[in-house]
């Protein structure tokens, strides 16, 4: 892959043919267990297959806006914006450094979004009504949650079509786990009948540790074939993209990390693949 490309953004959201979009939720209420990354990377990695996928940065630390190279000071219009209604789409979407993939950036304004919102009419439905316009213009729409079970995390639940959770190998993790599949259920019921857990992704994993396959273990044993066989394991070089303002797959794409989700792309798209075949 190419190691900086500027792509102009689609300022009136035009594509030559209509396309099915998907729109993943990456939630976990539990920090630090790889949501950023894994939004960041995972975009990267089907962005190269070509396809046209825009992310939606719902976290007030803007750290998935960082992790592509778009700078503090160029985020004027930003998911807080978006999400009150002062910029449209079309505003607020930027090119990232990776074809194919474009940004709605975060700022440090989204931390009062919640509170902004209580009072707000739809207030649930405010992501979900201002992606509309990008319906059938991208083939992927992936939203990077905040660590929390908040208003933000619950209009990305309402905006999408599917839950993707990663989860760190550790004892807590599972704990974590069982709250947020109650919020999942209650979404819904209450707003969002469709939305569905489409995969668990195991992050952060060392193989040297027996805690670490004890969780995985447990987690596949009881999630079954929506924990995906493809695992993040930990790695400096993942870690140390960021810094650069980069992926890790234009940072460093041999890296066992980059790789990793390179193979969890490969395993989404092939899900993807088989849920298209079932529904024709």
């Amino acid at each position: 892959m190419p190691d900086v490309i500027h792509m102009p953004p689609p300022a009136d959201l035009a594509r030559p043919a209509a396309v099915t979009t998907r729109i993943f939720c990456i939630a976990n209420q539990k920090g630090g267990v790889g949501k950023t990354t894994t939004a960041v990377n995972l975009a990267t990695a089907l962005a190269a297959t070509e396809k046209r996928v825009l992310l939606v940065d719902l976290d007030p630390q803007g750290n998935a806006s960082t992790g592509l190279g778009i700078p503090r000071a160029g985020r004027a219009h930003s998911t807080y914006q978006l999400l009150s209604g002062l910029s449209t789409l079309a505003e607020c979407l930027q090119a990232s450094i990776v074809p194919n993939l474009f940004v709605v950036p975060s700022s440090h304004d989204l931390s009062g979004a919640e509170i902004e919102l209580v009072t707000t009419e739809r207030r649930e439905f405010r992501l979900k009504d201002a992606l509309a316009p990008a319906i059938g213009k991208y083939d992927y729409i992936l939203i990077d949650c905040p660590p929390s079970l908040g208003l933000l995390t619950l209009n990305a639940m309402v905006a999408a079509d599917a839950l993707l959770v990663p989860l760190q190998c550790e004892f807590y993790a599972l704990e974590g786990l069982s709250a947020l599949v109650r919020t999942v259920e209650r979404v819904k019921r209450q707003l969002n009948p469709a939305l569905e857990i489409q995969g668990v992704v195991m992050t952060m994993v060392d193989r040297r540790n027996n805690l670490s396959l004890l969780v995985e273990r447990d987690v596949r044993e009881h999630f079954g074939e929506r924990v995906y066989e493809a695992t993040i394991p930990r790695n400096v070089r993942l870690s140390e993209a960021p810094s650069h303002g980069k992926p890790a797959l234009l940072y460093d794409f041999h890296c066992a990390g980059a790789q990793a989700y390179v193979q969890l792309a490969r395993e989404l798209l092939e899900r993807e693949r088989k849920r298209e075949t079932v529904r024709a």
